[in-house]
């Protein structure tokens, strides 16, 4: 490794050249910034500059700015004995790597550059171990769940170690932590066979979930006069929100970061209208007939949410209450909302749906560009990232950021997960054609794929026709008929669909966020 450093008191610095040189690296030492400049044009195979800030001529913050210029990868350690402000952030906007206050160390240095150049690998190696150790316990807690909050805490174990991965761009534990999330998946689905019946039926101490959401989290916070703004973005799971989490948190403070279980199936028609609506599919059905759509019947699913939330604001606060409901579904729609942000905080209530992540699941099925930009989990969660820094969303919370009375709730109805094992299904026609969930007559199936529920009143569930039965997808599996199997195999395999039974699509995030 080859370094350069410029001081003007070079020879005072001998010791420290030494250290470095015993230690392997190879340093080229001038005494001014004009010869800095003259041995980073000359040579393109410098690793890394170490910079006087207060040499006479050419200053260190100048001498900077030109490397920068030409060699904007290249990092610099600024080396100072003025430690004012003003000179830090100087040297700090002029993109340094890292400075070092005189008189320096040679084990400051020798830190320095491990953590400039040795830094991914040391990480990588740091996430490879802790995984390693905690694989085992991880594993055991998978064996051993048996309530819900278990279940939460294993499944946000195993996303933080992917998020870990990801940042250290380890690649040689993946297959294994992707295999012991298949492992908690297919344990989580027994669970979830085991008491989702209970739950519906309000026995075995039920969580929150998309029926009861407004009621236990979100109505109880309109007790004061503050905007309350309630984001669904649908179709974001969990790790997904980790990774926007950072870029939120630079304007706003997590007060409250939560979840809540969507039913089954996990789709925008039946969870999201749950959301709204305070009850289940089945009740929709049975109270507000013109306002639900069962699968089989035309016309859009989600067209009354807006109406369903009256209804509930209604029932439930009992008191007036200024609000609004706006669904974004287009582009046009979420630059309006970026430019009327602020009519937003005029309301006590504001629910805004944004439907762009559900979007790019499904462009994500079914254009070629979108299937090679999120191959995986991890490309996914950076195209989700990329959206959100430039979307007319997080400009709209920006402005919102900057009243310090708003409160802004963060959420989903559901998550999607990467499908990759076929489940071959007969049914008749008029089934629905969801790859995760299907409900028809005369189904036929391998029961081991599947959770069923053959009385839909018992899963809360509107009963199309008298013979209708219910069945969700577990774990990563995809329901495909026979007719053209291998073609939909291939087609459909490794896409990212919702509907069905994972901790992916069930377990959704609710975030309280407010202003800094």
């Amino acid at each position: 490794m080859k370094i350069l450093w410029a001081d003007d008191e070079i020879d005072l610095l001998k010791p420290q050249i030494l250290f470095l040189q015993e230690k392997g690296y190879e340093v080229i030492t001038v005494t001014n910034g004009h010869d800095a400049l003259d041995e980073c044009e000359g040579r393109h195979d410098l690793d890394i500059v170490f910079l006087d800030e207060s040499m006479p001529g050419l200053s260190g913050l100048e001498t900077l700015n030109r490397i920068k210029d030409r060699h904007p990868q290249l990092p610099v350690v600024m080396i100072t004995k003025n430690e004012a402000e003003r000179v830090m952030e100087e040297a700090i906007g002029s993109r340094i790597s890292d400075y070092l206050i005189k008189p320096v160390n040679p084990n400051q240095v020798l830190l320095t550059l491990k953590k400039l150049t040795e830094n991914k690998r040391l990480v990588s190696e740091k996430v490879l171990t802790g995984y390693q150790q905690d694989f085992r316990s991880i594993l055991m807690d998978i064996q051993d769940a048996n309530s819900l909050e278990e279940w939460l805490d294993i499944y946000r174990k195993i996303i933080n170690w992917e998020l870990k991965m990801d940042a250290s761009r380890s690649q040689e534990m993946g297959e294994i932590l992707n295999t012991q999330k298949t492992e908690a998946n297919a344990s989580f689905c027994k669970f979830i066979e085991g008491h989702y019946g209970d739950w519906i039926s309000g026995k075995g101490d039920p969580p929150v979930m998309s029926w009861n959401l407004m009621r236990e989290k979100v109505f109880p916070l309109l007790t004061d006069d503050r905007p309350t703004i309630f984001i669904l973005l649908d179709n974001l799971r969990y790790d997904q929100w980790k990774v926007l989490a950072p870029v939120m948190t630079e304007q706003y403070r997590v007060v409250e970061e939560s979840w809540f279980l969507s039913i089954l199936p996990t789709t925008t028609q039946y969870s999201r209208n749950a959301i709204f609506g305070g009850m289940l599919p089945s009740e929709i059905a049975r109270f507000y007939p013109d306002w639900w759509r069962n699968d089989i019947d035309e016309g859009g699913k989600n067209q009354f949410e807006g109406d369903l939330l009256g209804k509930l604001i209604e029932k439930a606060i009992r008191k007036p209450l200024k609000w609004n409901y706006t669904k974004i579904a287009n582009l046009q729609a979420a630059r309006t909302l970026q430019e009327n942000a602020h009519d937003h905080l005029a309301f006590r209530f504001s629910a805004i749906v944004y439907n762009f992540i559900d979007m790019l699941s499904h462009a994500r099925t079914e254009m070629e560009v979108i299937k090679e930009l999120a191959g995986d989990e991890t490309a996914y969660r950076s195209l989700t990232l990329s959206w959100f820094l430039h979307s007319p969303l997080w400009s709209a919370m920006q402005r919102w950021a900057g009243q310090k009375n708003v409160r802004v709730i963060v959420t989903t109805d559901h998550g999607t997960i990467r499908v990759k094992t076929p489940a071959r299904v007969v049914a008749d026609r008029d089934t629905t054609t969801n790859l995760r969930y299907k409900v028809g007559r005369n189904l036929q199936y391998d029961p081991r794929d599947v959770l069923e529920i053959r009385d839909p009143d018992k899963g809360g569930l509107p009963r199309p026709n008298v013979s209708s039965a219910f069945i969700f997808a577990k774990d990563d599996r995809f329901f495909l008929y026979p007719n053209n199997y291998n073609y939909y195999h291939n087609y459909y395999r490794n896409t990212f669909q919702h509907g069905g039974v994972s901790l992916e699509e069930m377990i959704c995030p609710f975030v309280i966020l407010e202003p800094k």
